[in-house]
C-alpha cells in the first residue's frame, strides 16, 4: 500500500524498503556516500547522475527520507528516458511514483552498515582533520557603504560546503548567535566579538573580522550544529534584512532536546560515573585553557616585537636617508678641507634601501606570526572558552532546574505528611497527591533533560580534545615561521655588510673591532 510522505505523488513500498536498508539508525538520514553508491547501481550516464545529484543535494552532506524518495523518483524517470527535473515530480501529483531498476543492493547496504557501525552516539569519532574537512569559511570586509546617518560595515561570507557567497552585517551575526544558543543550549557556541558603534577604527574592524571568522568556522565545523537549517539559512539566504528574516523563520523552532531522537535514550547514554568524569574533565580543560592563554600572550609578544623591529629598521633607513640629504657642503671649519663625511653621505642612500628591505622582511615575519600562530591559538581559545561557558550554562540551567524540582517535591511531601498528622480533609490530601504526581512528571522530564545535557557535554568535551591538535600545528608553524623569518633577516644583513664595505670609506670600517 502506498503512503504519502511527500507533497508530490504517492510513495511505492519499494522506496520505504530502500530507506530502511540504508538509513542511519541514529539520525534517520542517508549518508552522501551511500546515496552516491545507490546512484551508480542505476547504470545511468554520469551526466544524468550529476543532474539528479544537483536536484537532491541540499549541501548538508546527507539526505533526509524525502530527499532519498525524490532521488529514487528522478532515477526512475531518467531510466524512462525523461530529463530529470522538479517539474516531473510536480506533474506526478496524486499518481504513484515510478520504481527505479537498481539491481542487487547488498553492496550499498553493506556500505551503509559499515558507516553506521562507527556512529556510536557516545563517541565523536572525528579527528581535527575530519572537522576541518566539514567546511572552509572566509569572512572579508566589504568597502564601507554610507547610510543616511551612519556608515555600515558589511562582510562577505564564503562557505565552501554550501558553495555560497553572501553579505552580512554584524547584527546578522547577532541574530544567528542568539538563535543557535536557543536551539543548542547544550553545545559549544562561541562568543561574538563586542559591537562598537562609534569610532570603529581599522584595527578594531580587522580584529572583529577575524573574530567573526573564528566564530563561523567553529559553527560550520561543528558535527551537529553545522547540519541545522539555521546555519544553512545564514550561509545561503540572499534576500534583504537577514537579521529579521532569520528570526522570523526560526523563532518558534524548539531546542535540540525537544527534537533529538537521542533525548528518550539520554539515561542510557550517561554512565553512573558521569558526574565525577564531568568534574575531572572540566578541571582539566580549565588548566589547559590557562596554559593556552599564556602561550597566546607569548605569541602576541613575538608578533609585537617583529612589528617593532620593522618600525625600528624603517626608521634607521629613514635617518640614514636624511643624513645623505644633509644640505651643507664642505666648510672651512671641516678638518682637512675635504672630509670623510662627504664620502660617507654618498653611501647612505644605498645603505638606507637595504634597511628598508630589512623592515619589509620583519613586517612579513610579524604577519606570519599573527596568522599562523596567534590566530590559530585564538581559535583554540574560542573553543576552550565556549566549553567553560557551556559548563556554566549547564549548572545554571538544567542542574538548577533539577534541584528546584526536587525541592518542590520535598515541600509537597512535607505538607502531605503534616496534613495526614493533623487529619486534614480528604480533598486537600487528594489535591496534594495530584500535585505530587504532576511534579513527578516534571522531575522525570528535568532528569531526562539533565541526562541529555550531560551527554551533550560529553560529546562537546570530545570535540574540544579533537581541537587540541591545533596546538601541535601551532608549534610546528612557530618553528617554521621563526626559521624562515630569521633566515630572511640574516640574508638581508649579509647583503648590508658588503654594501657598507663598498659604500663607506675604508678607514671607517678598519676600527670596527674596537674604539679608535
Amino acid at each position: 500500500m502506498a503512503s504519502t510522505d511527500l507533497s508530490f505523488g504517492c510513495i511505492p513500498a519499494f522506496y520505504r524498503e530502500v530507506y530502511e536498508k540504508i538509513c542511519s539508525t541514529t539520525s534517520g538520514n542517508v549518508e552522501r556516500e551511500v546515496f552516491k553508491s545507490l546512484l551508480v547501481k542505476s547504470q545511468l550516464s554520469s551526466s544524468v547522475l550529476s543532474q539528479i545529484w544537483e536536484l537532491v543535494d541540499s549541501k548538508t552532506g546527507y539526505l533526509t527520507r524525502s530527499g532519498l524518495y525524490k532521488g529514487l523518483a528522478l532515477v526512475a524517470f531518467a531510466q524512462q528516458g525523461k530529463h530529470p527535473s522538479d517539474k516531473l515530480l510536480e506533474n506526478s501529483e496524486s499518481q504513484e511514483l515510478p520504481v527505479p531498476v537498481l539491481g542487487d543492493l547488498s553492496e550499498v547496504t553493506l556500505l551503509a552498515q559499515r558507516l553506521h557501525k562507527g556512529s556510536n552516539p557516545a563517541k565523536l569519532n572525528l579527528t581535527y582533520s575530519d572537522i576541518c574537512n566539514l567546511d572552509t569559511i572566509e569572512v572579508n570586509l566589504v568597502p564601507e557603504k554610507k547610510g543616511i546617518f551612519l556608515k555600515h560595515v558589511e562582510y562577505q561570507v564564503t562557505s565552501k560546503r554550501f558553495n555560497s557567497i553572501v553579505y552580512r552585517r554584524y547584527n546578522d551575526f547577532v541574530s544567528l548567535h542568539e538563535l543557535l544558543l536557543a536551539r543548542f543550549p547544550y553545545r559549544l557556541i562561541p562568543k561574538l566579538p563586542p559591537k562598537k558603534i562609534v569610532g570603529a577604527d581599522s584595527q578594531f574592524l580587522e580584529e572583529r573580522r577575524r573574530s567573526l571568522l573564528r566564530f563561523l568556522t567553529v559553527i560550520a565545523r561543528h558535527p551537529v550544529v553545522s547540519k541545522d537549517h539555521i546555519v544553512q539559512f545564514f550561509f545561503t539566504y540572499t534576500g534583504e534584512e537577514t537579521q529579521h528574516k532569520i528570526r522570523e523563520v526560526f523563532r518558534r523552532v524548539p531546542d535540540e532536546f525537544a527534537t533529538s531522537e537521542l533525548s528518550s535514550r539520554a539515561k542510557e547514554l550517561v554512565p553512573p560515573e558521569t558526574l565525577t568524569e564531568f568534574a575531572n574533565s572540566r578541571d582539566q580543560i580549565r588548566v589547559i585553557l590557562l596554559g593556552i592563554s599564556r602561550l597566546k600572550n607569548i605569541a602576541d609578544c613575538l608578533a609585537i616585537r617583529s612589528h617593532s623591529y620593522a618600525v625600528d629598521m624603517a626608521e634607521l633607513g629613514t635617518q640614514l636617508s636624511n643624513l645623505a640629504s644633509e644640505p651643507h657642503g664642505t666648510t672651512a671649519w671641516a678638518t682637512g678641507g675635504t672630509t670623510i663625511w662627504q664620502e660617507m653621505k654618498k653611501g647612505f642612500h644605498i645603505i638606507s634601501k637595504e634597511f628598508n628591505l630589512l623592515s619589509t622582511r620583519a613586517l612579513q615575519q610579524a604577519v606570519r606570526e599573527e596568522t599562523m600562530v596567534c590566530e590559530r591559538l585564538n581559535l583554540l581559545l574560542d573553543v576552550l572558552v565556549a566549553h567553560r561557558i557551556l559548563c556554566e550554562r549547564h549548572e545554571r540551567g538544567v542542574s538548577a532546574d533539577h534541584q528546584r524540582a526536587l525541592s518542590t517535591m520535598l515541600s509537597l511531601k512535607k505538607r502531605q505528611m503534616q496534613g495526614v498528622i493533623r487529619g486534614t480533609d480528604s480533598d486537600t490530601v487528594e489535591y496534594l497527591e495530584n500535585k505530587m504526581v504532576a511534579q513527578e512528571s516534571v522531575i522525570a522530564n528535568v532528569e531526562l533533560r539533565n541526562c541529555f545535557s550531560l551527554h551533550c557535554l560529553h560529546m562537546e568535551t570530545q570535540l574540544v580534545h579533537a581541537h587540541l591538535e591545533i596546538l601541535a600545528t601551532v608549534l610546528q608553524s612557530l618553528v617554521n615561521v621563526q626559521i624562515r623569518g630569521h633566515s630572511e633577516l640574516a640574508e638581508v644583513w649579509k647583503l648590508i655588510e658588503p654594501t657598507i664595505m663598498k659604500c663607506l670609506p675604508e678607514k671607517t670600517t678598519s676600527g670596527s673591532n674596537g674604539i679608535s
